[in-house]
């Protein structure tokens, strides 16, 4: 039984494939297999794992007739034979040290389930994505799974290709779901709601390319709108365990789509008791049933649960910052979700 299993799905990759495989095979630990899954590729994709295969028998290719990346995913996991799993895309390049380093960290912290580590923002089409770039940092940050847990209702907080969990998890908790929402995240949140610990290794061990025809900039499963119907769903629920006011929340921002997405919270029972914004051109009774105060308004800490849902850049910093500062505490008195 080898000590990993890396799941590689492969869709129409041919110009980074065998560079992406060549950074697996040169790892400095070599008890692993490449679960190479073709999801119906129409171009040499299969060729390249066919004949990568035949020269090194820790790679095995396994096709799935285009049934989608969940489906590729979830036939690896079904055919690994570890009990430990690594993810890899076919776009990507891992350090020789990742999977040495981060089957290390699982190994002296038998109590963590799945761990990440920092990764690059690697820009190959020489197109500037600040908003992406400022996405990475904000990952790379968070380390440690108390920070973890506390904004995971901001973004996803881990590069898919950068983690390695453990296979009972899916064997206990289920492995990937198909539908409208990031297949990834789901599943951290999942995860997470079940109480599994997750970790990141502050060090660089991933080359996470960004392209125009990366998955999540094609596919509507990862549209702002998908993000947050499933996420507020998972958001939900924890408002139910952890909001002394339930069901009542106050939301920090009252912009148009702000209260657009606060619809999926409400849809689950959460009742908006009003609003919070900085701009006064929002503050007041612009229509019936909708409430708008002033940030110098909030209450003392103890009187309310604020939702901050305010996504502009550097906002959800400020936001943070002030209702620390009036000694709110978060997840206890406010939580980030934007």
């Amino acid at each position: 039984m080898p000590r990993v299993s890396v799941l590689l799905p492969v869709k129409d990759a041919e110009d980074t494939l065998s560079a992406a495989l060549d950074s697996m095979v040169r790892q400095s630990e070599e008890d692993f297999e490449i679960l190479a899954i073709d999801d119906g590729s129409s171009d040499s994709s299969p060729e390249i794992l066919r004949a990568l295969a035949s020269e090194d028998s820790r790679i095995r290719f396994l096709p799935s007739n285009g049934t989608g990346i969940v489906g590729a995913l979830n036939l690896g996991l079904e055919k690994s034979g570890a009990h430990l799993v690594a993810r890899m895309d076919a776009d990507d390049l891992s350090h020789p040290d990742r999977l040495q380093t981060q089957l290390e960290f699982l190994d002296s912290h038998p109590e963590v389930g799945l761990v990440s580590c920092a990764v690059e923002h690697w820009i190959t089409d020489e197109k500037s994505r600040p908003g992406y770039a400022a996405y990475v940092d904000w990952t790379n940050e968070l380390r440690h799974d108390a920070d973890i847990r506390l904004r995971r209702f901001v973004e996803s907080p881990f590069a898919h290709p950068s983690v390695v969990f453990r296979k009972k998890l899916c064997e206990r908790l289920g492995g990937y779901r198909d539908g409208f929402f990031p297949e990834d995240y789901e599943l951290w949140l999942r995860w997470m709601e079940s109480g599994v610990p997750m970790e990141k290794i502050p060090k660089v061990l991933l080359r996470w390319r960004d392209h125009d025809d990366r998955l999540s900039r094609r596919d509507e499963r990862y549209s702002t709108d998908a993000f947050y119907q499933m996420k507020l769903s998972y958001l939900q629920r924890w408002l139910e365990r952890h909001n002394p006011f339930h069901p009542e929340v106050k939301v920090w921002g009252a912009g148009r789509v702000t209260r657009r997405r606060v619809r999926f919270l409400e849809e689950d029972g959460v009742v908006v008791a009003g609003y919070y914004d900085v701009d006064p051109r929002k503050t007041g009774t612009p229509r019936e049933g909708l409430t708008v105060q002033s940030i110098e308004e909030i209450p003392s800490p103890g009187e309310e649960f604020i939702v901050a849902m305010v996504g502009a850049r550097g906002g959800r910093q400020k936001i943070a910052s002030h209702l620390l500062n009036l000694g709110y505490r978060e997840g206890m008195d406010f939580i980030l979700a934007a």
